[in-house]
C-alpha cells in the first residue's frame, strides 16, 4: 500500500499568504527526468488534473501526478525561510542521495 506524501501546516499556511486557492491555483508537485542526480522535483502554481491526488488544508491545495505519485511515497511537503532565501521544500524517504540544491535527487 502506498502511502501518500505529507503537507505541512507551515507549506499550507504559505500558500493561503500567496492566495493560491483564490486565485483556482495549487501547489503542484512533480517529478521529472533530469538534474544533477538523474530526477528533480518541478514546484509551480497550477490548476488541478483530472488524474491528480489532491491533499487539502486551511482552504489550499497541493497536487501530485499519478506518474511522480510513487516518487513521492511518503514524502513531507514543507515551506521553510532560510538565510539563503524560502521557498518549498521535499523531505523524500525514498531518496538514496540529493543535491546540494535541493531540486535534483536519485533512487
Amino acid at each position: 500500500m502506498q502511502l501518500p506524501p505529507k503537507v505541512t501546516d507551515r507549506a499550507f499556511a504559505r500558500l493561503a499568504e500567496i492566495g493560491a486557492a483564490g486565485q483556482g491555483q495549487a501547489l503542484r508537485i512533480a517529478v521529472e527526468g533530469g538534474g544533477c542526480s538523474g530526477f528533480q522535483y518541478e514546484i509551480e502554481l497550477d490548476s488541478a488534473k483530472d488524474d491528480d491526488l489532491v491533499l487539502t488544508g486551511q482552504g489550499e491545495n497541493v497536487v501530485v501526478d499519478s506518474v511522480s505519485l510513487p516518487f513521492l511515497e511518503n514524502a513531507v511537503i514543507d515551506f521553510t525561510e532560510e538565510l539563503i532565501g524560502a521557498r518549498f521544500t521535499i523531505e523524500n524517504p525514498n531518496a538514496t542521495s540529493s543535491c546540494g540544491c535541493g531540486t535534483s535527487f536519485s533512487m
